[in-house]
């Protein structure tokens, strides 16, 4: 008699468990869009050199693969996911080993290397935003017969949509390359790149989109890579990158503001890394970091993608001592100090 009483017990409390595991999830699903802040690996599917699924990349990642994320580990979004109450990674879109099952709870269309602009895509040969949102498109059809219209339907207006991009429009594009330049001053282009993040966020709302995080830029400036290049200044935070990041994160504040007002029943909120990032920048120590002008990956003065090689004697041997994991990216531990700091701030009024 016991017996059946624990019996009962453990079924009940099994049912409490998995009820409240279901409830858990505060969003149905997290869709990403943008650049290598938030690839989780698309672009080792396509003809590029803006990859990283080699190692030492992935190293601190579960089972130590390089999957794809420029990090040693996770990134923002993978650690947004798991907040939500979603899986503790969210999978790239055109990675072969995940199915529509994988994807109607965490998707990522991001690609290394995109911009807003189309012209920053074409400079590696990477995947523009407008084939992201292609892909997206398709992503709805293949949700819709695995999960029926109107289940679909609901998944779609109740997921965070999490776009991150827009450093590689100025590093890679406006300040590397010739064209853009003699087109715009900085600021006209700033307004130019604005023009689309808006046209994108309409057509994310046009097909159903509601929840919406817009991501700021950081204090690129900082990367490791502009700081060797800034030796007038002492390898000083290259400041002119910093006020540009800034001007443009407010215009994107304007963006939301705008968007909030024009679309019925969207909501659209800035996550921006900016200040959190300058703050660990100018004092790691607080953060348990060490080092904050200098990478992990090989001299950690300007190497990323292909110059971090697995054989690279230079590589420090513990990424947490670290902000940057390559000369432009972070260490997983930045990026989940990040993901807490936005998910408190900006995102929190969807996951409570």
């Amino acid at each position: 008699m016991a017996h059946n009483r624990i019996s009962w017990l453990l079924i009940i409390t099994q049912i409490f468990l998995l009820l409240l595991a279901k409830t858990n999830a505060k969003i149905p699903a997290i869709i990403v869009f943008g650049d290598s802040s938030v690839d989780s690996g698309n672009n080792n599917y396509i003809q590029t050199i803006a990859r990283s699924d080699f190692m030492p990349y992935g190293r601190d990642f579960a089972g130590g693969r390089p999957t794809g994320r420029f990090s040693n580990g996770r990134i923002t979004t993978d650690f947004i996911s798991e907040a939500a109450g979603l899986k503790p990674t969210v999978p790239a879109y055109l990675d072969p080993a995940y199915n529509i099952s994988d994807f109607a709870v965490g998707v990522s269309f991001a690609s290394a290397g995109t911009g807003y602009d189309n012209a920053t895509a074409n400079v590696l040969g990477v995947i523009p935003l407008w084939k992201e949102l292609e892909y997206y498109k398709e992503y709805q059809k293949k949700l819709r017969t695995y999960l029926g219209d109107e289940k679909a339907n609901e998944l779609i207006s109740e997921a965070l949509y999490a776009l991150s991009l827009g450093t590689n429009d100025f590093l890679e594009n406006y300040y590397t390359m010739p064209q853009r330049r003699s087109q715009y001053t900085v600021d006209q282009y700033q307004t130019f790149l604005i023009g689309i993040a808006k046209n994108f966020v309409t057509n994310l709302y046009n097909l159903g989109a509601r929840k919406i995080s817009l991501g700021g830029l950081p204090p690129m400036g900082c990367m490791p890579l502009e700081r060797t290049s800034n030796m007038a200044n002492g390898n000083e935070c290259l400041e002119s990158y910093n006020v540009v990041a800034m001007n443009f994160n407010d215009k994107l504040s304007g963006l939301v503001i705008e968007l909030n007002k024009e679309l019925s029943g969207i909501q659209v909120v800035l996550s921006n890394p900016y200040n959190i990032m300058l703050q660990m920048i100018k004092k790691p120590s607080i953060y348990g970091f060490e080092v904050a002008s200098l990478a992990c990956c090989a001299t950690g003065l300007f190497e990323m993608g292909y110059a971090c090689d697995r054989y690279n004697l230079f590589t420090c041997k513990d990424a947490n001592k670290y902000i940057f994991w390559d000369a432009f990216h972070p260490t997983e531990k930045t990026d989940r100090i990040i993901a807490d700091h936005v998910v408190k701030t900006a995102l929190s009024k969807f996951l409570e």
